[in-house]
Formats: C-alpha cells, sequence, structure tokens
C-alpha cells in the first residue's frame, strides 16, 4: 500500500470515526471510487487503534472521575452535581406610614439536582450499554464485511439516520446532562450503537440522536456516545488483533501501519474537541445535509452502474 493511501485513509478514519457521517460507509465508497484495493485486516486494526488512541487521550480525565466515582474513591463517589435554582424570600419593609408591606428578593442558589449522585452510576451503565453491540457484532461480524456492504445499503442507511437525527433536533427536549443519564437511557443508546454494524449507519450518529430523543442535550448526547465508543472500539482493535496474529505484519506494511495510525490518531483526537465545542452551539443540520446529499450521490452512482 503506498503512505498516500495511507494517510488518505487514516485522515478519513479520524474524522468520520466521530462525526455522525459513518466511517464505515466512508472507508467502503472512497477506496471504490478511487479505485483503490482493500488494505486488509491490518491496516483496519492501525486505523481503529489510533481512534482508540484518540478517544482516551481526550477523555482521560472524565474516565479517572468515573472511575472514582464508580469505585467509592475519593470525593467523586459522595459528590453531588450542583445546578442553579432560584428562591423567593418574603422581605417585610417598613412603608412610610408605619405599615408594613412585602417585598420579594430573588436569590439564586446552588442547589443538588433531582437524582443526581455526580454519575456515580455512569460507568455501569456504559458497561451495560456495551453489551447489545458486542453481541450483536459477534453475531454479524462476517455479514458487516461482506453482504452488508452494499453501496445501496450504506445510502439507505446514510440517508435514513440523517432524517433520524433530524427528527431528533426538533423532538427532544435538551435539557439532561451527563450525570443524569438513566439506565433505561443508557439501554437504548446501546441498542443503537448495535445497530453501527451496519456500514453508513454511523456509531455516533446513532447514538447521539437516541440520546437526544431521550432528552440530553447535544454535548451531554455526544459525551455519552464517545465514552460509550471506548470499550466497543477496544474490543474490536483487539478481536482484529488476535486475528491479525494468524497472518505476521508483512514488511512493505509496517511504514502504512504506522502511517494509518499517527494520522487517524492526531485527526481523532482534532475531531472529538471540534465536533463537542460545535455541538455547544450549532445544531446537527449540517451533518443531516450532509449525510442526505452523500446518500444521494451514492444511489446516483449505483443506478449508473459504476459499482459491481
Amino acid at each position: 500500500m503506498p503512505i498516500y493511501q495511507a494517510i488518505v485513509l487514516g485522515l478519513i478514519q479520524g474524522v468520520t470515526e466521530f462525526l455522525p457521517v459513518s466511517s464505515s460507509g466512508h472507508l467502503i465508497i472512497i477506496p471504490w471510487l478511487l479505485n483503490w484495493k482493500d488494505p486488509g485486516l491490518t491496516f483496519d486494526v492501525a486505523l481503529h487503534a489510533g481512534t482508540l488512541v484518540a478517544v482516551l487521550i481526550y477523555f482521560a480525565p472524565t474516565w479517572m472521575r468515573i472511575l472514582r466515582g464508580a469505585l467509592g474513591g475519593g470525593d467523586a463517589a459522595n459528590r453531588v452535581v450542583l445546578a442553579p435554582v432560584e428562591r423567593k424570600e418574603e422581605v417585610l419593609v417598613a412603608a412610610n406610614q408605619g405599615g408594613a408591606s412585602v417585598a420579594v428578593r430573588t436569590s439564586t442558589y446552588l442547589e443538588a439536582a433531582p437524582g443526581e449522585q455526580g454519575g456515580r452510576w455512569l460507568l455501569w451503565f456504559i458497561l451495560l450499554a456495551t453489551v447489545p453491540g458486542a453481541i450483536v457484532g459477534a453475531l454479524l461480524e462476517k455479514r458487516a464485511e461482506t453482504s452488508l456492504r452494499a453501496p445501496v445499503l450504506i445510502a439507505g442507511t446514510m440517508i435514513g439516520v440523517g432524517l433520524l437525527m433530524w427528527l431528533a433536533e426538533y423532538m427532544g427536549s435538551q435539557r439532561k446532562r451527563l450525570e443524569q443519564v438513566s439506565l433505561f437511557d443508557s439501554i437504548l443508546v446501546g441498542m443503537a450503537q448495535a445497530c453501527a454494524i451496519v456500514p453508513g449507519v454511523s456509531r455516533s450518529g446513532s447514538t447521539i440522536a437516541v440520546g437526544l430523543f431521550r432528552g440530553l442535550s447535544r454535548d451531554a448526547a455526544a459525551r455519552f456516545s464517545f465514552l460509550l465508543s471506548t470499550p466497543i472500539i477496544a474490543g474490536a482493535v483487539l478481536l482484529k488483533a488476535h486475528h491479525m496474529l494468524k497472518e505476521p505484519l508483512a514488511h512493505d506494511m509496517w511504514a502504512p501501519f504506522l502511517a494509518g495510525f499517527v494520522v487517524s490518531a492526531i485527526v481523532g483526537y482534532a475531531a472529538i474537541a471540534i465536533f463537542i465545542g460545535y455541538l455547544r452551539t450549532h445544531s446537527l443540520k449540517l451533518f443531516v445535509v450532509y449525510r442526505v446529499v452523500f446518500g444521494i450521490i451514492v444511489l446516483a452512482l449505483a443506478y449508473r452502474g459504476l459499482f459491481r
């Protein structure tokens, strides 16, 4: 594999793994359009290992807080998330003629949000939500690499999940923070992640959409999606690395392997940071439009017989 192809594929993986546009869909369609050969399992390990490193580094402080809270260490286990709450107090004020009137003074306090205990259950919710994806991945791994890679299917899922994201934007209350994720939220988001075994669905796209439907803010839905992706990406890397042991890395693949790993890690980290910052002030509409347009283009190319 030429180095430039490894760099391009690493760039695609780093950007699309965390943006809600489907990394698998792009890594199938774009090499087809460029008439590149399938780089094989070895290079796939490099790409996913790079994005795993990116998400681990970016969320390292968050993971430390989650682990301390779940295991009862330090103050994290007893920490209560504070939220601003307005209270009105009645104050007696003497009137000019000796009478008394009532004035209202409004003060803002920090109070514990109902039902929150600093996210002490978040680790267990993440692990539980990983189970559906692990099961579906084990059952459909072979199909995901063969029959589920059809361009028409990818185009359909790109458009369908894009419209689902658009609907979630309008229906979700977007009030819940990450610490307010519930058991039921986790189960539903985990089921959405399991659907991402189908190329074109997008792990982040499906999970963020369900998070929005469940009332999470865009920032919280994205953070929960990325935290949830960590164990599933790690599992995929370990599984593929195990398969790779049967076929040692060829001498001429070391340079592309390292290039793909480094590029996907650096670009993946940047994509996470930029995307989370973007969601604080913007909606998902840009990605909805991109998914629909991408899907329509792929359908048109398939209709013209470009994909065989």
